[in-house]
C-alpha cells in the first residue's frame, strides 16, 4: 500500500526535474578588459530589451513608464528647460548620481544633457516617472567621466516635476 504513493511521488519528482530549464551557460568574455566591459554591457542591453513592458527606440534607448500622468499633461519640447528628480545607476544597480540623495530636484536645458535624455525626457508628460536604459553611444560614449567608465550603458529613473517655461 505504501509502495504506490511512494512510486507516484518519485515519478512526480523526476518529471518535475525533466521540465525545468537547464542551467544557463556562463558567458565567457574575451579580449582586453575594456572589450570585456563592453561585451557585458551589450549582454545587459539584450536582456533589458526583452523585459516585459519595456520598449526600445531606433537609437537603442530603452524605456518603461513607472507612473503615468493625465493624457492632457504637457510634454517638454526637445530644447526645453526641465526640472526633474533623477537617480543614475550602473547596470549592476550601484548609484553614481542622484538628485534625490541631494534632496533637491535639478533644473537644466535638455540641450546640455546626454542624447539619451534629450530623446527620452520629451516623451514624458509632466508628473510622470520613467525608467530609461541608455546605451553608451547615446550616454557618454567612449569618454571617461569618472565615476562612469567609457562604454557604459546607464540606467536612470526620471521624474518630470516641472517645465518652467511651459
Amino acid at each position: 500500500m505504501l509502495a504506490r504513493p511512494l512510486a507516484l511521488a518519485l515519478a512526480l519528482t523526476v518529471s518535475a526535474c525533466a521540465t525545468s530549464a537547464p542551467p544557463a551557460k556562463p558567458i565567457v568574455y574575451t579580449g582586453t578588459p575594456q572589450e570585456q566591459w563592453e561585451q557585458g554591457q551589450a549582454a545587459f542591453l539584450a536582456w533589458s530589451a526583452a523585459r516585459p513592458g519595456w520598449k526600445t527606440t531606433d537609437s537603442g534607448l530603452q524605456y518603461h513608464r513607472l507612473k503615468a500622468a493625465s493624457a492632457k499633461a504637457p510634454k517638454p519640447e526637445p530644447g526645453a528647460v526641465v526640472t526633474i528628480h533623477y537617480v543614475g545607476r550602473f547596470i549592476d544597480g550601484r548609484t553614481f548620481d542622484s538628485s534625490r540623495d541631494r534632496g533637491e530636484p535639478a533644473t537644466f536645458p535638455l540641450t546640455r544633457l546626454i542624447k539619451g535624455w534629450q530623446e527620452g525626457v520629451p516623451m514624458m508628460r509632466l508628473g510622470e516617472t520613467w525608467e530609461f536604459v541608455i546605451p553608451a553611444p547615446i550616454a557618454y560614449g567612449d569618454r571617461n567621466r569618472p565615476p562612469i567608465p567609457p562604454g557604459s550603458a546607464l540606467q536612470f529613473e526620471i521624474q518630470l516635476i516641472a517645465i518652467p517655461a511651459a
